[in-house]
């Protein structure tokens, strides 16, 4: 399991990302009770019409919830919170993945049920994405990047 000062640091990068206008709308809800953790996973298989037996959240123990209320720029700066937290994840040699339905999980009865201890209004919240934390089972393999993507105006 990262450490509580390992996820500490993760979630002060991911709060100083960019946002529209510095409005900063977003909010990171840290899930380590394995019991809640368990039921969104659960929740997210079912929302993905996964196998019952499987995983969405990679057996990870820790998952990051990225919410931001409703707003134009909102899954934009959603993203920018998640693409700190993912990099600042990978500096620490931990593992991380991004995993999608937080949008659907939050407008479910059954997430709000799951998540009603946070006391928001979910319904002024989206959902952007969950990073799902943990130590990585195997190194990271180097991305080829693949070439004509870049264009250049001179």
């Amino acid at each position: 399991m990262p450490t509580k000062s390992q996820i500490g640091e993760i979630v002060k990068v991911g709060l100083v990302a960019p946002s529209g206008r510095n409005v900063q709308n977003g909010i990171i809800v840290v899930i380590e009770n394995k019991k809640i953790r368990d039921e969104l996973s659960r929740l997210n298989a079912n929302i993905a019409g996964f196998k019952d037996d499987f995983d969405p959240f990679y057996n990870a123990p820790v998952v990051l919830l990225v919410l931001m209320k409703k707003c134009p720029n909102g899954i934009y700066d959603g993203s920018c919170m998640m693409e700190n937290i993912l990099i600042e994840t990978q500096n620490q040699g931990l593992g991380a993945c991004w995993i999608h339905r937080a949008k659907e999980k939050i407008i479910s009865e059954e997430g709000k049920e799951i998540l009603k201890d946070l006391k928001l209004n979910l319904n002024e919240y989206e959902g952007i994405a969950h990073a799902v934390i943990g130590y990585k089972d195997q190194e990271t393999i180097s991305k080829v990047i693949k070439e004509n993507r870049a264009i250049f105006l001179i």
